[in-house]
């Protein structure tokens, strides 16, 4: 993995677990939001927000079912940046 590939699966990470408000050490790629992090659809929707202003992309809503953890948040805004 690329030091920028790190740098961006870090940020979204960082966005995530603020939203979130859970520790880093507990979210791993493949931990689901809702089931083992209680998020709700609006937590789901910020995250989507921020990642937009952040990547500066614009990631449709019908995206939040494969945003369940770290890896399908990753593969959305790779998808909507073009990475």
């Amino acid at each position: 993995m690329t030091a920028i590939v790190e740098e961006r699966r870090e940020t979204i990470k960082e966005i995530v677990t603020d939203i979130l408000e859970i520790d880093p050490d507990e979210v791993t790629e493949t931990s689901l939001f809702k089931e083992e992090h209680d998020a709700d659809s609006l937590r789901a929707i910020e995250i989507l927000a921020a990642l937009e202003k952040t990547f500066n992309v614009v990631i449709d809503q019908s995206e939040l079912s494969r945003m369940v953890n770290l890896r399908g948040v990753y593969e959305v805004v790779s998808d909507a940046a073009g990475w």
